[in-house]
């Protein structure tokens, strides 16, 4: 790889697709719990060689990365921690019906991202350093897939290696990589071992959550049901760390959480597949209770698009309250003379907000505060929600996401779905 930007010229080399994973996988041994076996020696000096690397990527390449481009934080700081940490909340346990009390849980992340600023952050976080982002080529490892590299805390990507759901390495493998990056580190940059150690749990913990979060949202609402898979791993995982390690205390919310999680293991993950299961069979038509997997009531969520040019939409309900979404600071397709024509209900318009992550980081945090307001209003018998996203001509953001909305609350809640886009009537 290569580049030559004087001469407009980029240089790619094809990795093959040997990931570190899938020679993991091929070379292990094959028994009942994966975790009760030792790695062959062959995989064994494979991870240590990308463990060798880790050090160097993390202090010595961090030193020269532009941080100010890092996207979409320059750092792994409190808002990127919280991000995750409500990811987890709302696209795993709200999916999971795994009951907590909301405000003593932010309480807890709020305490947890406290443990986790204590550590120094002045180095590159990979960000996803895992077996299926490191490709193998002539028995030497090559990384890939660090576009959301920013400035964060060392602990952070060795962590996500040696917890890998689907990797399933064994604790003494863990224990024995730990050990071996520790004094690759210190080769390069001085550590506190014991205070490293001493805070390394809390990391873990957010990974995993992230990586739950990730599953939820991937496997039962973009329907790539492989990442359903990981769950198992990740759950056996996580009673292993609380098992091990003193995690959870002054964090009472948190606990009652993980624990829930860890006592209902293969039938939270039977739940979440049927219920990505409904969600596959009412999109190809076959004719399913239209009860399954959803929650009762006679709820109203009157969905609107419109154009800020012409104020806010008028609430005809007499209930008042509910949502405004701002859709101008998202990347505009009516900028462009192949949009004038079309509007966010065309596949043209579709594609162009779906591959922009601005877009998708949006529509996650829109989801989660309306699908949480929808769940109570449920729960308390209420009748009318409302909701309208604008933007500038109302044409293409606004109706886009007021589409993409009301398609999340049709498959995942009873409700009654009313759209209207006033600037296409």
């Amino acid at each position: 790889m290569g580049e030559g930007l004087d001469h407009h010229i980029y240089l790619l080399t094809d990795l093959g697709d040997l990931t570190l994973f899938r020679y993991l996988t091929e070379n292990q041994n094959h028994e009942s719990n994966p975790q009760d076996h030792r790695l062959p020696g062959t995989v064994m000096d494979l991870y240590r060689k990308v463990i060798r690397w880790l050090p160097e990527i993390q202090v010595k390449a961090g030193r020269t990365v532009d941080y100010s481009v890092c996207y979409p934080r320059a750092a792994f700081d409190r808002q990127s921690m919280l991000w995750d940490l409500n990811y987890f909340k709302y696209y795993f346990l709200k999916l999971a019906g795994v009951a907590f009390d909301e405000q003593a849980l932010e309480d807890d992340f709020s305490r947890l991202c406290d443990r986790l600023l204590e550590s120094s952050s002045d180095f590159f976080l990979y960000r996803d350093f895992q077996s299926r982002n490191i490709m193998i080529v002539k028995g030497e490892p090559w990384f890939i897939d660090y576009q959301g590299g920013r400035k964060g805390a060392l602990a952070y990507d060795i962590a996500s290696l040696l917890y890998d759901g689907k990797a399933g390495l064994s604790p003494a493998d863990r224990d024995e990589l730990l050990d071996y990056y520790l004094d690759a580190m210190v080769t390069v940059h001085p550590i506190d071992r014991k205070q490293f150690l001493s805070a390394f749990p809390a990391f873990i913990l957010i990974r995993i959550l992230q990586a739950l979060g990730a599953y939820g949202f991937r496997g039962y609402y973009e329907k790539k049901t492989h990442f359903l898979l990981s769950i198992p791993y990740a759950l056996r995982n996580l009673d292993y760390l609380r098992r091990n390690y003193p995690l959870t205390e002054g964090l009472p919310a948190m606990e009652k959480v993980l624990d829930q999680l860890i006592q209902r293991g293969a039938g939270l993950y039977e739940q979440i597949i049927q219920l990505s299961d409904y969600k596959d069979k009412k999109n190809s038509g076959i004719a399913i209770d239209q009860n399954e997997g959803r929650n009762t009531g006679s709820l109203t969520v009157s969905l609107h698009s419109f154009s800020y040019k012409r104020g806010l939409p008028a609430d005809d309900s007499g209930h008042g309250g509910g949502f405004v979404f701002d859709c101008r600071a998202l990347p505009n397709p009516g900028r462009f003379p192949e949009y004038s024509r079309v509007t966010g209900r065309d596949e043209s318009v579709i594609r162009f907000l779906e591959k922009e992550p601005m877009v998708r980081d949006f529509l996650v945090h829109v989801r989660a505060l309306v699908g949480n307001s929808v769940q109570t209003y449920l729960d308390r018998g209420f009748e009318h929600l409302m909701v309208s996203f604008g933007c500038t001509g109302g044409q293409h953001r606004s109706v886009y996401c007021a589409e993409q909305l009301a398609e999340f609350l049709k498959n995942t809640y009873q409700v009654h779905i009313e759209l209207n886009h006033r600037e296409l009537l």
